[in-house]
């Protein structure tokens, strides 16, 4: 082919090359005729009889240039955070009637707040925590029966999940087994006594952890602390016998201890069974603020605390959140809860787990707080500085966590998390914050410094002179504390 030729190419001059059509013409006779021009003042154009609009396919609307997209997108945005920031407000304000006993205004505005909700998405930003506190004003309002207490299976069924999405409970087991390592650093029998076993989903990482210690393991002893089992169950049980398991995998000796209670203060010292010459860390993650009372009630948190000054431990590991849920004037205790509980979920929507179950877990505390008073609260969350006042009263002194826990647990949550956490020391104790708040604390603490001929003794016991009468709990809903029996890891039996 030629250059500067098209293929099939009418030729230049059709009288020397083309065929005459049926009607005397030069073009092919299987074409249609040429349609008349109109002539235009400013354009030159063909219309064939047979053309019109109606007859044209429908064009689609041409695409949004990518500034129109993303100038609508921020307008969107922008009217999502008035409305949220007015859907705060009238939130604030009907907890505000509420404390002050104007029905009639809280009512009110709990409808504005709804009616406002309704304007937002609830899968994400402000709207997803809102509605679980606009559904526990409107429960405390209008005295709405409140869901049910989690049973103990529910409950350690949806603190699976939250530990699963989030870092905080990863962070809690993490630094605390630090702390704990540490202070059995050249003891040869260690005993951990942990006030909420649950799961037992601490101490997997501590087993393999002693068992990697240079010159071997040392005999390891849980006490494990739970509710009652239902009738035909032992979950204590089951729980020591999947950690005797993972222990003789590793060659840890190692032994288990169950012990049914409903509350930590029906806990006595001599239940717990400290072996002469051991060394014993005491646990507690996210347990003692439950423990807590109203001004002028009587609090069952000194007798747990001086329980725990008794046993002489090595180290005290407490987890807490960073917050002050118990503060006596609703509004107070409100306005600390939506901006706490909005950061918790804001990290989750961050995550992208969109977990329902974890979800719910936070969901059952924020209608505590809010739906709750007197002696049915049990989130009464307290700030770190408070609870050093008390721990101090009760004659432990703290144990700072030192740079490798720090340098650890920001590595911790650097791997198991994106941008936006934030681990600090304060004054030798650890927090766990989200974009600057604070939102979890973690501190050690041990006894005051008795005599050596004391330490200990007044609690001396050995494991195995514990009958295996008592390792069936099922008959222990009447509230009385119970033991639930001993694994020992080294044949994998009861005693």
């Amino acid at each position: 082919m030629a250059m500067g030729t098209f293929p099939f190419q009418w030729p230049m001059d059709p009288a020397s090359s083309a065929s005459t059509g049926v009607d005397g013409s030069l073009l092919p006779s299987f074409l249609p005729p040429p349609p008349a021009a109109v002539p235009d003042d400013r354009f030159a154009y063909y219309e064939a009889p047979q053309m019109h609009a109606s007859s044209l396919p429908e064009l689609a609307a041409p695409f949004p240039s990518r500034d129109a997209a993303a100038a609508e997108l921020a307008m969107r945005r922008a009217e999502e955070e008035v409305a949220g920031i007015r859907l705060v407000h009238l939130l604030m304000s009907c907890a505000g009637a509420i404390e002050a006993g104007d029905h009639a205004l809280a009512s009110t505005q709990l409808a504005d707040a709804n009616a406002s909700l309704a304007a937002l998405s609830t899968s994400s930003g402000i709207g997803r925590v809102a509605v679980h506190f606009t559904d526990a004003l409107s429960r405390r309002l209008f005295l709405s029966p409140t869901p049910p207490p989690a049973t103990d299976a529910e409950h350690a069924f949806l603190y699976h999940h939250f530990y699963e999405a989030c870092p905080y409970l990863k962070f809690a087991h993490f630094t605390a087994n630090q702390a704990i390592l540490e202070a059995f650093h050249g003891y040869e029998s260690v005993h951990v006594i942990d006030f909420s076993i649950m799961q037992g989903l601490q101490w997997p990482a501590l087993i393999q952890a002693l068992a990697l210690r240079p010159g071997g393991p040392p005999f390891l002893r849980i006490t494990g602390i739970g509710p009652p089992s239902p009738p035909g169950r032992d979950d204590l049980r089951d729980v020591g016998l999947r950690l005797a398991d993972l222990a003789r995998s590793v060659h840890v000796r190692f032994s288990f201890r169950g012990v049914a209670a409903n509350s930590l203060n029906e806990v006595q010292p001599w239940m717990l069974q400290i072996a002469q010459g051991e060394a014993v860390a005491v646990n507690s993650v996210l347990q003692l603020h439950r423990l807590l009372a109203d001004p002028g009630d009587q609090a069952p948190i000194d007798a747990v605390l001086d329980c725990v000054a008794s046993l002489q431990p090595k180290i005290f590991t407490v987890v807490e959140q960073e917050a002050d849920h118990n503060k006596p004037g609703f509004l107070d205790r409100f306005t600390e809860a939506l901006f706490y509980y909005s950061a918790v979920f804001d990290s989750l929507d961050a995550s992208g787990t969109g977990n329902a179950m974890a979800e719910a877990y936070l969901q059952r505390e924020i209608c505590d707080i809010v739906c709750s008073e007197s002696a049915a609260r049990m989130e009464r969350h307290e700030p770190l500085s408070r609870w050093r006042d008390r721990l101090g009263r009760a004659r432990l002194s703290a144990v700072p966590l030192g740079p490798s826990a720090l340098r650890q647990a920001r590595m911790l949550v650097g791997l198991s998390s994106g941008e936006g956490h934030s681990v600090e020391e304060a004054d030798g104790c650890l927090t766990l914050g989200w974009h600057g708040r604070p939102l979890f604390s973690a501190s050690a603490w041990q006894a005051a410094a008795v005599d050596s001929g004391e330490d200990n003794n007044q609690h001396n016991s050995n494991t195995s002179n514990i009958s295996g009468s008592d390792s069936n709990n099922s008959g222990s809903s009447n509230g009385k504390t119970q033991s639930s029996g001993v694994v020992d890891g080294s044949n994998n039996v009861f005693l």
